[in-house]
């Protein structure tokens, strides 16, 4: 990634490895972003731990907090009932608006680069979920 960066001369990146709820809450400004990318978090597939799932109202409260008005909320998850957990808690969050269109997942997925957990899904025969929704004032 950091090659990447240095050979396409990107210089307003910030690459932070830390606890992401940590460094949304301490380090990043209120309406500061334009985007916030959740790639294939961790699905906590157990019905025991689903509240560990990161997607939570208090999480998404932060991200609409630290995006820009009209910046976007892109995620992508493997695990169908995951994906539908997603679905089910931006479509009832306040201040997002799905672009796909309500209660639909995205088609686009060249938005986005493909990572090695994508990767393992997709051998496992695992379909892939993304939903971009965008803040509104």
């Amino acid at each position: 990634m950091l090659h990447c960066i240095h050979k396409e001369g990107i210089s307003n990146l910030r690459v932070i490895r830390h606890d992401a709820v940590e460094v949304l809450d301490q380090q990043i400004a209120d309406d500061s972003l334009d985007c916030i990318q959740l790639f294939f978090p961790d699905p906590w597939h157990k019905k025991k731990h689903h509240k560990r799932r990161i997607l939570q109202n208090s999480f998404i409260n932060t991200v609409r907090n630290k995006l820009n008005t009209g910046g976007t909320f892109h995620m992508a998850t493997d695990w169908q009932h995951y994906a539908e957990h997603m679905l089910k808690e931006m479509e009832a969050a306040e201040g997002f608006s799905n672009n796909a269109a309500e209660g639909y997942f995205s088609t686009d997925k060249r938005t986005r680069p493909q990572t090695k957990f994508e990767r393992r899904g997709l051998k496992l025969g695992h379909d892939v979920w993304d939903l971009v929704y965008t803040k509104h004032a």
